[in-house]
């Protein structure tokens, strides 16, 4: 592709993703399906108009979508969002990860695509989207609900199990030629992880030093150069970039320096996250999803289904009432960027052709069916209500949380102040005013 056609192309993408997404935020759909779906329609396998014959060339730049995402995760998440919870929110996010990815890895295995196919979708069926589902929150007023800040935990605790899943996948899905192989490179992998998890905890005072600076065009060269290094370097030793560039985010949060590299991260994490998933339709032929419409609409019910019951399971088991039970068994439906993730590696290492389309109509579909079922949560807590004859009941308070947290007495939950939520949440809310296209005043992916 030449000099003048690349910037064709890239500008089209650019504004190919930006309509679609204007026009799908006025019927509230979140914008992570509609730039796959960008992709998917100007893509070469569609007919019509095509700015990108080859999807290789958006290759470097897809990369660093990844990269940026990832390390901005990084930026957002602290172990402190976990001890601020406790054991509950562990429970609670262990119950789903149980259900979810149990389920996952099942009707991998059922599929008969193969042992590491089956371990892929295991995480592609198991883990939420963090930017959809607080999106959601944001859009239909819940922010400030008692049992929100578990719904929030829940993320969190994906988040931990996703880098960890990441880390551990990898070296099985590179191809690694017999056990001895595999436990070789999953211990260089895990090595270089501790290195980074140390830097992580005991680091950060020299790193500060080294990357302070008032000057903003000096801290963003730095703060890239760093972020891509370390990702390279990750890929060199068989962990997935993605999650050296997590790491590095990690070690980052914790400099002065942290709270500017969020804000002056954020707009390029936006645009080269949109490119991210805009590349990865391209890379889809529509023809091919149409042949996995079976397995895409077995997947949704069944991730569907399992939500809800790991929902009411959580909520049963810290007491919550029929209308907070629905709204923690609806919300965390929606599965979209970490999903894509999974798809990239499976694609990077020679899996089985059939799970890129399938994942790609697997996201489409739950992050449409996502915020819908999160809207109708009404509907489960009255069949709920039918079925136990209980009356509707909202807890001031989630069992187990702490008092701070419970709304003042004589005032409704949705009007109380919004409980101290996790750091990550907050991280979230912005996520949902740029990658999200969030129409609140007030996440990150």
């Amino acid at each position: 592709m030449g000099h003048a056609d690349s910037l064709l192309a890239l500008g089209g993408a650019f504004l190919a993703a930006a309509l679609l997404a204007r026009l799908g935020g006025r019927i509230g759909l979140p914008t992570i399906p509609l730039f796959m779906l960008a992709g998917i329609l100007l893509g070469p396998h569609t007919p019509g108009l095509v700015i990108v014959e080859d999807a290789h060339d958006f290759e470097m730049l897809s990369a660093l979508g990844l990269v940026l995402l990832l390390f901005y995760l990084g930026l957002e998440f602290h172990l402190d969002d976990l001890k601020s919870g406790g054991r509950r929110l562990l429970t609670a996010g262990g119950i789903y990860l149980l259900l979810n990815v149990g389920a996952g890895l099942g009707f991998g295995f059922a599929l008969g695509w193969g042992v590491r196919e089956a371990l892929v979708l295991a995480g592609v069926l198991g883990i939420s989207s963090s930017a959809i589902v607080t999106k959601v929150l944001i859009d239909l007023g819940r922010i400030g609900r008692p049992e929100t800040r578990l719904i929030l935990g829940v993320i969190v605790v994906e988040d931990i199990f996703l880098a960890l899943y990441l880390a551990a996948l990898q070296p099985v899905i590179s191809g690694a030629q017999g056990v001895g192989d595999m436990v070789l490179q999953g211990a260089k992998a895990f090595g270089f992880l501790l290195l980074l998890a140390a830097a992580a905890r005991y680091g950060t005072k020299p790193v500060g030093r080294l990357i302070a600076t008032r000057d903003n065009e000096l801290l963003v060269i730095s703060f890239l150069g760093v972020a891509v290094l370390v990702a390279g370097v990750s890929e060199v030793l068989g962990v997935a970039d993605a999650i050296g560039a997590f790491m590095v985010g990690l070690i980052l949060a914790g400099t002065p320096s942290g709270p500017r590299i969020r804000d002056l991260v954020h707009p390029l994490r936006d645009a080269f996250a949109a490119i991210f998933f805009f590349a990865f339709g391209l890379s889809i032929d529509p023809g091919d999803i149409v042949s996995v419409v079976g397995p895409v609409a077995a997947a949704a019910a069944l991730t569907l289904v399992m939500n809800v019951l790991a929902g009411l399971l959580v909520a049963r088991v810290y007491g919550y009432g029929t209308e907070p039970a629905a709204e923690i068994a609806t919300t965390l439906v929606a599965r979209g960027e970490f999903a894509l993730i999974l798809a990239a590696m499976a694609a990077g290492a020679g899996l089985d052709t059939r799970l890129a389309p399938f994942i790609a109509g697997y996201v489409l579909v739950l992050a449409v069916l996502g915020p819908i079922a999160a809207g109708r949560a009404h509907l489960l807590a009255r069949a709920l209500r039918a079925g136990q004859g209980l009356r509707p009941r909202r807890p001031s308070a989630a069992p187990g949380l702490e008092p701070e947290h419970a709304a003042p007495p004589g005032l409704e939950p949705e009007h109380a102040a919004p409980p101290a939520a996790p750091r990550h949440a907050e991280a979230e809310r912005q996520v949902s005013r740029g990658a999200e296209g969030s129409k609140s005043p007030t996440r990150a992916t």
